[in-house]
């Protein structure tokens, strides 16, 4: 035997161990604490390196007869077409969102159940787990429309199955160090402007002009994701999201004017784009 095919051999025999050690890790897991794979398909895709791996390492490693190969091949393309079938049937339940925030830093994980609509936000670990934390309020029609307006806001629209409009933001941030719960509203007092926009955060409520239509939107018509981004409601469907951008301070503990950039986001499953406000007063 060649010392080459034999070191190959090896290498991948203990490869394929690891890698079913791995998975087992996985099961303990799932069971225990409910961590998944941020996309349930990797399971039945390692699989396959473990199948394809041990088989490729015994027929490099020992010499069996030409029979047992065939034997062999067939066992192991059965079981490989078995977990492909099984990736296709969970492709058919299970409808996947999984994004990657433009520095690659933050992942927006979303598990919807094709059947019933029942969507699921998970937080993830570890860059390749995670585990459900919210289902969406609504049940959904399918549709999903995401948007990153910050390395660590990102906005899901999607359409519900009354066909109304809806947003849920992923937030993975804070702002002012992240020292304390801080409340959007609140820091972004006064107004501010860019590319046809307006926002003016007072007392009673937020208003939003933009391309000379308005609209009013009392606090209790504002819902805040994490402490970074709200979403402004009417009549129980979404129509705006204001996040704030990573060069954002509130300076609530001096007398400075808030600084930096906040974005608006219309809720909408058409392709717009963010826009960029800053404080005028």
């Amino acid at each position: 035997m060649k010392p080459t095919k034999k070191i190959t051999g090896r290498m991948l025999f203990v490869l394929s161990i690891v890698l079913f050690i791995f998975q087992m890790g996985y099961l303990f897991l799932h069971a225990t604490y409910e961590l998944e794979y941020i996309d349930n398909r990797l399971f039945y895709a390692i699989n396959i390196l473990i199948v394809a791996g041990m088989a490729a390492s015994i027929l490099l490693l020992f010499s069996i007869p030409k029979t047992w190969k065939i034997i062999s091949y067939v066992i192991v393309g059965i079981l490989i077409l078995l977990q492909g079938g099984l990736i296709l049937n969970h492709s058919q339940q299970t409808k996947q969102i999984v994004s990657f925030s433009p520095d690659m830093k933050n992942q927006f994980v979303l598990k919807e159940n094709r059947k019933t609509g029942e969507a699921v936000y998970y937080r993830t670990y570890y860059r390749l787990f995670a585990r459900p934390k919210e289902v969406l309020p609504y049940e959904t029609q399918g549709k999903f429309k995401l948007k990153w307006l910050e390395n660590d806001i990102a906005a899901l629209t999607y359409q519900a199955a009354d066909k109304s409009i809806h947003q849920y933001i992923g937030t993975y941030g804070a702002r002012d160090s992240g020292i304390s719960y801080t409340y959007v509203g609140p820091t972004i007092q006064g107004q501010w402007e860019g590319n046809g926009a307006r926002i003016e955060s007072r007392p009673d409520g937020i208003s939003v002009n933009y391309n000379g239509k308005s609209g009013e939107y009392s606090w209790d018509n504002v819902v805040q994701f994490g402490t970074i981004a709200i979403v402004l409601m009417h009549n129980g469907e979404a129509e705006w999201t204001i996040g704030l951008n990573e060069n954002f301070q509130s300076h609530s503990n001096d007398p400075k004017p808030p600084a930096g950039d906040i974005t608006l986001y219309q809720v909408t499953m058409k392709s717009v784009r963010p826009i960029r406000l800053t404080y005028v007063e």
